[in-house]
């Protein structure tokens, strides 16, 4: 069996994920395709992961790609996690994932719209909203939630999601609809009405992305691709790793698997994983490189067994959910943390000792990263440990 040690890992994971010095691009839309997607739950994410690896490249360009170029679009996949992606790659993940997500939004929506018993037939009355709002909004060609809500009446109604609880608070079913419909591929998050940190988004028909609509994929072909785009990015890795990165089923990824042409190569330590088969050859080292990858930046959230790059660092670096804070990488390994201080000072905290020139590297790309932020202050949406003592 072919052998893939823990210094190949990191050789491909720096030259595929653009992090080695040599693979940076300003080019924004490349930077996404490295990765298959960007991570976008915190929408903070999606520019300091490309700030990390396009050294040339400003906050605008990102908003660019997105907005103007409309190379990448907004939507919820794997996991039902928010990712930003490539446009080509989208019929995929909407074949592969968001159509069954919606399925299953459509159902956890109804169930508590009829419990609250605002309505008769829940199914129908869902049905006739969501093409309502959608009608709108095509007609509007964008628009906010907000004025949805005041063009179309039925998104106004109330349901209490938490009845009897401490918290219960009666909400519209507006972003209900919304997020549904975006699973659905029928609309797409668009601009945000504050800054690139911002969360309250625009909403546009899909068409004004992708032109005619998301194509249809047969399922079964898309999952095969998505799981073939991330073996290229994250393989070697064993097939659990996978598994946990899509969200599928184990018989929905030993298909996606099967349809592909992948070699078993041995990891070290008695573990396996599995690689394209015409993705053997060994990668070259890069020069040693530095890194400050935010909070879920999709390099480390890639993968579920991190050993190999994160070390015992974890305990500091992630939150009891399992989201990772912001970190510090230097050679193809975790090193430590940062956080942005209210001043805008990156502040740095290497938890191991990886000598002067990793020190310096560091230094340099926390200098390059505060100048990306410039005047804007973003905390992560979650917080670690590190990260919190870092930024007080």
């Amino acid at each position: 069996m072919l052998k893939m040690d823990v210094a190949e890992r990191r050789a491909r994971l720096a030259v595929r994920h653009r992090l080695a010095r040599a693979e940076r691009t300003d080019d924004v839309a490349a930077v996404a395709r490295s990765l298959v997607v960007l991570h976008a739950t915190d929408p903070a994410t999606v520019y300091l992961s490309v700030a990390a690896r396009a050294p040339g490249a400003v906050p605008a360009d990102v908003e660019r790609a997105l907005y103007d170029d409309r190379a990448l679009l907004r939507m919820l996949a794997m996991r039902r996690t928010m990712f930003v992606a490539p446009v080509e790659l989208v019929p995929a993940l909407q074949a592969s994932t968001a159509d069954a997500l919606a399925v299953k939004q459509r159902r956890t929506y109804g169930r508590l719209i009829e419990r609250a018993g605002v309505v008769d037939d829940v199914e129908t009355w869902f049905k006739e909203v969501a093409e309502a709002t959608h009608e709108e909004l095509v007609a509007r060609g964008e628009a906010t939630g907000a004025q949805l809500s005041a063009a179309v009446p039925a998104l106004r109604t109330k349901v209490d999601a938490a009845p009897g609880k401490s918290y219960s608070k009666p909400t519209s079913v507006t972003t209900w609809v919304l997020v549904t419909l975006g699973c659905e591929g029928l609309i797409v998050r668009g601009r945000p009405k504050g800054s690139w940190i911002s969360s309250q988004y625009r909403w546009s028909p899909v068409e004004a992305w992708l032109p005619g609509g998301v194509p249809a994929v047969p399922a079964d072909a898309a999952r095969a691709e998505v799981a073939g785009r991330w073996l290229r990015a994250f393989g070697p890795a064993p097939v659990s790793d996978l598994k946990w990165w899509t969200g599928w089923s184990a018989g929905d990824v030993k298909k996606a698997v099967a349809a592909l042409d992948t070699a078993e190569v041995d990891l070290g330590g008695g573990a396996t994983g599995l690689v394209l088969a015409d993705d053997t050859a060994p990668t070259d080292p890069p020069e040693p490189w530095a890194a400050l990858l935010p909070a879920l930046d999709p390099t480390p959230m890639g993968w579920q067994e991190r050993s190999w790059f994160l070390g015992d660092h974890g305990p500091a670096l992630f939150d009891t959910s399992g989201n990772i804070g912001p970190t510090v990488w230097w050679d193809g390994r975790i090193v430590g943390g940062w956080a942005q201080r209210a001043d805008g000072e990156i502040a740095v905290r290497l938890l191991e000792d990886a000598g002067a020139e990793a020190r310096a590297a560091v230094d340099a790309e926390a200098a390059r990263t505060a100048a990306w932020y410039g005047d804007v202050r973003a905390t992560p949406r979650f917080r670690t440990p590190l990260e919190r003592e870092l930024s007080s």
